[in-house]
């Protein structure tokens, strides 16, 4: 075509481009996607299916709690999950009360699945009477509810509540069912009102979000098979996370691949040679961006809490189904709409866009950005990086032993409540106890040693089965507190000592204790793997190390400045007790592998650009081009995560806020500010080892601005 801009060299990858958005080809790319959601998209609503909120199924099955989850199947026929219905009434108990509590018992056993209930037994203040009504794992969540209704159907003034690990698991279980559904629609909505503001068009937002949808059902369908063929550990926690991801990167890719697109068209009369350009042009970078960030996420698969492991290639599985979609059906798509999907800001073809300088106007307030960078580099560098180490400070007030079943929540349901008023009247661990298994033949010195062990209030009565004996200890302290899980270390080590014995201690605190253990030992062990695997990719994709080791450099300081604001926040803004142990590696995980996601989008420019124009006016065009996209890009995404902050669990809000915040951070701090100036410091020694290091720039024709690279 006449009058086109220099064209790049007919490869593969432009032919490829140009089949995904060929005139005729464009149907089949939709045809395929929508045969493939047709046939597996019934799927993705299964997902909760093989869902597993429970503790014990997050561990390994090294963990001696779930060693003994094992053994205990030999002395049950059923899987349960005890249920303490408390009953208070300040003024003490009344008769009446009695005659409550004592006729519901009949009430619960015919409780879907419940087992032979114990009680009602009174508190020795005369204040509290609770019942315990084992309930098998089938139906927890209705059976639990319905053990509500029963229990709260007294007289006036008397409080009924269901709690112990039945009530809390009912509890999480509500939370976790209604999670998808309810950030597709935050989530979503989210998007739609930025694309509308990003776009101003009443149309164009449509697409995206519609290839996003492909993408995250695809997603879940993946995610359902891996889980249900594959022994992957799927939970609400990592299923909510898949939606977040899945829209704010695909909406991301969409915004650098729909930036690139509309500038084609200003170049090229026919759309579908314009999106094979904009194509070739974009993939480079979204490529690159969704390999580091799925090859991180995979990196989850070395840790030792099942939980996090299966969040790797559940978000990874997210990651690589957002980058099909965008950039296969997107384009598809946006060819077949034609131009008038931009409406009213329609581009059309004009020779004057072959200039570089038509597209100045258009980045103005980056230019100066830049300009201010190229001027004063040295005073950036060290105001950002000042700025970033004040905030990681706050480091010290993170707390990440974990939290109790009501730090858990934002608010108090049920079950919370119960816990507290078991706490005021019983034994702080009632209804939690620790479970210990060991030889039948050491039975008696067994009994001794855990009667014996401080922080035990009671031991239960012996259940012996194929040559073992079970007790159940009941613990002084709550059972998901750090006095209990001390108690439990003393148990094993006194237990350890009964010769012959070979004993194990598990149960709830058991469990807890664990979590903490591997999450510590995850925590040390792949950060360093996740840091080594990114950086050798950044290598390979920038032919360098000195930039790749700016780029780590900076993000890693901007996740310690994010952690120790968040910290802060936690604490004194939001009054969260503490965070999950898996929450810094999880949050190290989405706020390194997002970080360099946008650092990779200028980088790449820059090296581009350094090519033709020098490292340090490359770095100042990289910036200029790339920066409102990429801003863009970094407020979906936090927008998006930030719409996890709605939830009733703290887990999520805290992961939700500190993505969100620390986006924001590597966004308008680190790739604006910090990283182009300390580049622009060390001029084109980044580049080394690299030819591009010791050679002068080789002049070439002057080309369109490319905001993508």
């Amino acid at each position: 075509m006449s009058g086109q801009s220099p064209a790049p060299p007919r490869t593969w990858a432009h032919r490829l481009a140009g089949l995904i958005a060929g005139p005729r080809t464009k149907w089949a790319v939709l045809a395929l996607w929508v045969v493939l959601l047709a046939a597996l998209g019934p799927l993705a609503g299964r997902l909760g299916d093989v869902e597993n909120n429970e503790a014990a199924a997050w561990l390994p099955d090294g963990a001696e709690s779930t060693q003994v989850v094992a053994l205990d199947e030999q002395f049950r026929t059923d899987e349960t999950m005890l249920a303490v219905v408390v009953y208070e009434r300040a003024g003490g108990i009344t008769a009446e009360d009695r005659a409550k509590a004592e006729s519901d018992v009949s009430a619960l056993q015919n409780l879907p699945g419940a087992q032979k209930a114990q009680g009602p037994i009174p508190s020795e203040d005369g204040k509290a009477l609770q019942t315990l009504v084992p309930l098998q794992d089938e139906d927890v969540v209705g059976a639990v509810d319905e053990a509500r209704e029963i229990a709260k159907r007294g007289p006036p003034g008397l409080s009924a509540y269901v709690t112990g690990p039945a009530g809390s698991g009912a509890d999480q279980i509500e939370v976790f069912e209604s999670i998808d559904g309810f950030l597709l629609m935050a989530a979503g909505s989210v998007v739609i009102v930025l694309l509308l503001i990003i776009y101003r068009s009443p149309m164009l937002w449509f697409v995206p979000v519609l290839s996003a949808l492909f993408a995250l059902g695809l997603a879940q369908s993946l995610v359902y098979l891996l889980a249900k063929y594959g022994d992957l550990t799927v939970n609400g926690q990592s299923a909510g996370i898949l939606t977040v991801l899945v829209f704010g990167v695909a909406t991301d890719y969409a915004l650098l691949l729909v930036a690139r697109y509309r500038e084609e068209l200003h170049r090229h009369e026919d759309r579908h040679e314009a999106m094979a350009f904009a194509l070739h042009r974009a993939a480079p970078a979204i490529l690159a961006s969704a390999a580091t960030v799925a090859a991180g996420l995979l990196c989850l698969l070395l840790a030792e809490m099942n939980s996090t492991a299966g969040m790797g290639p559940v978000a990874a599985a997210g990651i690589l189904t957002a980058l099909a979609a965008m950039t296969t059906l997107l384009p598809a798509l946006l060819v077949i709409c034609g131009r008038w999907l931009f409406w009213p800001l329609i581009p059309r073809y004009d020779a004057k866009y072959l200039r570089p300088e038509a597209y100045d106007a258009e980045h103005g307030i980056w230019s100066r950005i830049a300009g201010l960078v190229s001027r004063r580099p040295r005073a950036l560098w060290a105001a950002t990086m000042l700025g970033l180490v004040v905030l990681s400070l706050g480091l010290g007030s993170l707390k990440t032993d974990g939290t109790s079943d009501a730090g858990m929540f934002t608010g108090r349901p049920d079950s919370v409540q119960g816990s507290e008023v078991v706490a005021r009247h019983f034994p702080a661990g009632s209804g939690a106890p620790a479970v210990v298994i060991g030889a039948a033949s050491a039975s008696g010195e067994l009994a001794d040693t855990v009667r014996g062990t401080p922080g035990v209030a009671e031991i239960g009565p012996p259940a012996t089965a194929n040559g073992l004996v079970r007790y159940e200890a009941t613990l002084k302290d709550p059972a998901d507190g750090a006095a209990a899980r001390a108690t439990v270390e003393r148990l094993r080590t006194a237990v350890d000592g009964v010769p012959g014995a070979d004993a194990k201690v598990g149960g709830y605190s058991a469990t807890m204790l664990d979590i903490q253990r591997a999450s510590d030992r995850d925590n040390l062990v792949i950060i360093p793997i996740v840091l080594a695997v990114v950086f050798l990719i950044l290598v390979a994709l920038l032919r360098a190390v000195v930039a790749p080791l700016l780029m780590m450099g900076t993000v890693v300081l901007s996740f310690l400045a994010s952690l120790g604001a968040c910290a802060v926040i936690f604490e004194y803004g939001f009054g969260f007790e503490g965070a999950d142990p898996g929450f810094p590696l999880l949050a190290f995980i989405f706020l390194v592998a997002l970080g360099v996601d946008y650092n990779i989008f200028l980088m790449h420019r820059v090296r581009e650009e350094s090519q033709t124009l020098g490292t340090r006016r490359g770095i100042q065009r990289g910036l200029t081009v790339t920066g409102g996209v990429i801003t863009s890009a970094g407020l979906v995404l936090a927008a998006t995560f930030a719409s996890m902050v709605t939830l009733p669990l703290v887990f999520m809000v805290e992961m939700g806020f500190a993505v969100a915040f620390g986006v924001l951070l590597d966004t308008f701090i680190v790739r604006s500010l910090l990283l182009p100036a300390l580049a622009h410091d060390l001029g084109r020694r980044i580049w080394a080892p690299s030819r591009l290091a010791k050679q002068e720039p080789v002049p070439t024709p002057p080309k369109v601005l490319d905001p993508v690279g």
